[in-house]
């Protein structure tokens, strides 16, 4: 399959997901107090595939949030299609794509692999494999958490340049 992608800021490329959109919240565990920041806190609930984000508002990935020292999850819930701009889906690896400002993880339904699934640095791309070989109807769960960095002296915003689903 030569490759074809879905942008997932695109109502209608979300609609071929049969997805809602990103809900997004913020601090590292959102609803607890401080934002979640805890010393010694051992893993944030919304990494989790199976973490209810039912109550988070659907939002702009590019939207810029909050100030200084912050984080936000960003999630999205999906299926996978049949097909994908006219080509069929099941079989072909299929990648999440995108850059975050500043510091992210990327977790594809609860996992993530921790040498490619760290985005680290302002404006650096991550391609992060969903599934190896496609199962239309599968749901997934892709979950980023999002940080303001350097960590010790953090500058400007957070947010999304872009995300994208390729199909390969």
């Amino acid at each position: 399959m030569a490759r074809v992608a879905l942008d997932l800021e695109s109502v209608d490329d979300l609609q071929v997901l049969k997805a809602a959109g990103w809900r997004i919240a913020p601090g590292l565990v959102p609803g607890q107090p401080n934002q979640g920041l805890v010393a010694e806190m051992r893993g944030s609930p919304p990494r989790l595939a199976d973490f209810d984000d039912s109550g988070w508002a659907l939002g702009d990935i590019q939207e810029r949030r909050s100030v200084g020292f912050t984080f936000a999850w960003y999630r999205l819930r999906f299926t996978m299609p049949e097909t994908v701009k006219g080509k069929a889906v099941a079989g072909n690896r299929v990648f999440f794509e995108c850059n975050v400002d500043n510091y992210g993880e990327v977790w594809v339904d609860g996992v993530i692999d921790r040498t490619i699934g760290t985005v680290t640095g302002n404006n650096s791309p991550k391609r992060v494999p969903v599934q190896d070989s496609a199962v239309p109807g599968q749901e997934h769960v892709i979950a980023v958490l999002v940080a303001n960095a350097p960590l010790g002296d953090p500058v400007g915003t957070i947010f999304f340049r872009y995300a994208v689903l390729a199909f390969e």
